[in-house]
């Protein structure tokens, strides 16, 4: 019998913003502060397993999230990605990237170029959950288009 899904199980992380068929999460690592991910509510492994529906909709939160998190946390760039390997449910990463952070411009998961986590001020959690509030609605009110 295969392990627990950890994204099916209770979440750790944070919810700041949640509505049936997805949530986003703050990722809490010092190094990248603004982390944040998007998982998908039922346990799929790929987008392929959404229909049209739901992957439009899946498209539409990411390019809210993307959008709230440039206007609140002002990245020099924005990663978006979605692995899977470990952890077979599908999620999308959205992290936040300055030239002074440890990797850039490697990716976050690639070479450390400094010994150091950036040193911008980014956003609360509580600055980023108004930000996608008002970027995607309470969440109940997001319809599946």
């Amino acid at each position: 019998m295969p392990p627990p899904c950890p994204l099916c199980a209770s979440e750790v992380l944070p919810i700041v913003w949640q509505n049936r068929m997805c949530r986003v999460v703050w990722v809490q690592d010092p190094e990248y502060p603004g982390y944040l991910r998007v998982i998908w509510q039922r346990h799929v492994e790929e987008m392929t397993d959404l229909s049209w529906a739901e992957a439009n909709h899946l498209w539409r939160i990411l390019w809210g999230v993307e959008r709230a998190l440039r206007a609140v946390a002002q990245p020099d760039k924005v990663n978006l990605a979605a692995f899977g390997n470990v952890v077979p449910h599908l999620h999308w990463h959205v992290i936040p990237r300055y030239r002074d952070d440890p990797h850039f411009p490697e990716p976050y998961w690639g070479r450390r170029v400094r010994n150091r986590p950036s040193v911008r001020a980014v956003a609360t959690c509580e600055t980023m959950r108004a930000a996608l509030t008002a970027e995607l609605g309470r969440g109940e009110d997001v319809a599946l288009v």
